[in-house]
């Protein structure tokens, strides 16, 4: 019988677990009694400050199948995803959120569009943001039209981290052990045919979200540092940009001069010109500067995630 793993990670989701877990056994019974497949569900907590541990731990006792990974504290979702697919056992592996914005309901679907062999992947894919601010729905929509102008890996705009692969493609997205991680970007640059199922924006069903601009917008600059180095080159334009405008200011101070009698130095052309030079090695400065952290952080060689305890460990107390 094929194993299918469902990795889940969660961050302060005790008042969704519940409402997931009963949604995803009522989908797994009905594939189990229609494919015959089997399940496991590995749930990583992401160092959650509520009884999201406390949830995993109950429904661990009520459920052999389900598995958990709780860290020693809060490293991110990117590392909760890599962790969940490091520890499923499956042949294939879903990959989705406990606050059910990502419906269990169209796992069948996908397991029908991979078990096929006609894709290696399904995967969701918004075609509205109902529900989300417009200022928020305008930076992520541009934020997919640079990436995909300045990178050689294409991204789709919407697409979700609700995903069903199979074994290859997994382990293919394990072999990539950068400590900087863009799963969105990691999903395409691994290649591998995908099916995408157009869904609209869905409510979180309990909780309050995580996510903010902020995050959000540190988040889209380890996608565009991880996938391309176009701000590079930015800077050696910007440079060869400023000297343009340096010489420009140049020559028609000395024209006005000679032909017009006009005195050089006036203050406010100066400090024009010195504002634009230093803004422009700012920014030059700053986009190396965060290339260069990134390559820091890759060299120190760190743990994605340190794991503190797992159903494992906790059976094995008793």
């Amino acid at each position: 019988m094929e194993l299918i793993s469902v990795v889940v990670p969660c961050y302060n989701e005790e008042e969704s677990l519940p409402l997931f877990y009963d949604e995803i056994i009522r989908v797994s019974d009905g594939m189990t009694a229609e494919f015959g497949t089997e399940f496991e569900f590995v749930f990583v907590n992401d160092g959650s400050r509520d009884k999201t541990l406390e949830k995993l731990r109950e429904l661990s006792e009520r459920d052999k199948r389900v598995r958990y990974v709780s860290f020693s504290r809060n490293f991110g979702k990117e590392s909760a995803m890599i962790a969940g697919l490091e520890h499923a056992e499956g042949d294939y592996v879903v990959l989705l959120d406990a606050d059910l914005q990502h419906p269990p309901r169209l796992i069948p679907e996908m397991y029908r569009c991979v078990s096929s062999g006609e894709y290696d992947c399904a995967a969701t894919r918004r075609i509205s943001r109902k529900g989300e601010p417009k200022l928020l729905s305008f930076f992520a929509n541009s934020f997919y039209g640079i990436i995909n102008k300045i990178s050689q890996t294409q991204i789709i705009s919407g697409a979700q981290d609700f995903r069903f692969m199979t074994r290859q493609m997994v382990d293919a997205i394990i072999s990539m052990s950068e400590y900087n991680r863009f799963s969105k970007g990691i999903f395409s640059w691994v290649g591998f045919k995908t099916k995408f199922i157009e869904i609209e924006n869905t409510e979180r069903a309990a909780g309050t979200t995580t996510w903010n601009f902020k995050k959000l917008f540190l988040y889209s600059l380890d996608g565009i540092m991880g996938f391309s180095t176009a701000p590079l080159a930015l800077s050696l334009f910007l440079g060869i940009f400023s000297c343009v405008i340096a010489a420009v200011i140049f020559i028609v101070t000395l024209v006005q001069f000679f032909s017009l009698g006009i005195s050089l130095g006036r203050f406010a052309n100066i400090v024009s010109l010195i504002l634009l030079m230093s803004g422009l090695c700012l920014i030059c400065t700053g986009i190396n500067g965060l290339y260069l952290s990134k390559t820091y952080m890759e060299v120190k060689c760190r743990p994605k995630y340190i794991v503190k305890e797992t159903e494992k460990t906790e059976r094995g107390k008793k």
